[in-house]
């Protein structure tokens, strides 16, 4: 055989190879782009758990898993306990199963980030970033790769309609928060000790500037619904512990960053606090914006805080959130769904995405 002949063997080898790789990511585009009607979300998950409940989150065939953060226990700033927790998480057969049969988009909160309740003062943000990317496969040409934090989003089109996932960083810009002096000593609501106060200061910052910023950006872009991932919760009260609460002026700037760009469609899934709720927030010129907190894939908290703005819940056994989406119809449904570890549904609640549009 000339070599000539070799050679137009081997290119169209090469040809073929390359056009197989190209229909299996046009395939691998066409799953993620036509099939996301079911979101199952969740967060605190302790790798020294069994986590039954990603075994329950599989039986549901989601179309995606949201991570929303104490995705595992580290809280160390040495990273070789770090990341010896993460091959911990990445070991168990539950969590095999759940990355096997489901796609997974993943933010953090503190315990994977470095340590309790830490913000932008942790000082080894910059590696447990890059431990955290690793573990769930992050591209090595991501943009997370090339920016501070984590934030990232992603778009969906389903129908003729568009799905924005907006996965925000609450930890690698955050100040500290306001230690709390007694500031609701006489309200009986508060019946347990409370950590923190609202913090007044007009520099203060949740987000930071670049991710604000990009935020802005990614408010503009169009979109039918808007899914927005935050470790901490944002449509509750004030109730002494972790969240957007505690930074009042922080809070308005994002509802106001909603009205302003006329972003419609807008969900906050969050965590955190060890149980699940739905929270209804009200403001003028807005439409309802609704907080699902989907917060213990395996851990527990023995009560839940005050929250006036609480319509379903608490729920306080082991769960996860799914919201499932009927494209279908003129005006897509979103229903919001609890389900605890024992697979029993505990809440179901549904939207239409009139209800969180503004009116033309």
């Amino acid at each position: 055989m000339n070599i000539e002949k070799i050679k137009m063997i081997k290119n169209s080898y090469l040809k073929m190879h390359s056009l197989l790789l190209l229909v299996l990511l046009l395939s691998w585009n066409g799953y993620s782009q036509k099939d996301i009607s079911k979101i199952a979300f969740g967060s605190c998950a302790n790798q020294s758990n069994a986590l039954p409940i990603f075994d329950i989150v599989v039986k549901h065939k989601p179309d995606l898993f949201v991570f929303l953060g104490d995705n595992i226990y580290g809280d160390t700033n040495d990273m070789k306990k770090l990341q010896s927790k993460y091959d911990r998480m990445a070991a168990k057969p539950t969590f095999q199963n759940l990355k096997k049969n489901v796609p997974i988009i993943a933010t953090w909160d503190d315990h994977d980030y470095g340590q309790n309740d830490v913000g932008r003062h942790y000082p080894k943000k910059a590696e447990s970033k890059e431990v955290f990317l690793n573990f769930f496969d992050e591209s090595e040409n991501s943009e997370r790769r090339k920016h501070e934090g984590v934030y990232t989003s992603y778009t969906y089109e389903i129908k003729g309609k568009k799905l924005q996932i907006i996965l925000l960083d609450n930890r690698t810009f955050r100040d500290n928060y306001k230690k709390y002096n007694g500031e609701v000593a006489n309200d009986k609501r508060y019946f347990y000790n409370l950590d923190y106060a609202p913090l007044q200061e007009p520099d203060s910052t949740y987000l930071g500037t670049t991710q604000w910023k990009w935020l802005e950006e990614e408010l503009k872009k169009p979109a039918d619904i808007r899914l927005i991932g935050s470790s901490s919760q944002f449509g509750i009260e004030y109730n002494g512990y972790e969240g957007w609460a505690n930074f009042p002026l922080e809070h308005k700037k994002f509802l106001n960053l909603i009205k302003e760009t006329r972003a419609n469609g807008v969900l906050f899934l969050t965590g955190d606090v060890h149980y699940a709720e739905i929270s209804k927030l009200t403001e003028p010129g807005l439409y309802p914006i609704y907080d699902i907190t989907s917060s213990g894939l395996s851990s527990t908290w023995n009560f839940a805080t005050p929250n006036k703005n609480r319509i379903e819940g608490p729920i306080m056994e082991n769960h996860f959130g799914l919201l499932t989406i009927d494209w279908k119809k003129k005006i897509p449904e979103i229903k919001i769904e609890i389900w605890d570890v024992n697979d029993n549904q505990r809440v179901e609640y549904t939207i239409g995405l009139d209800q969180i549009s503004f009116k033309k």
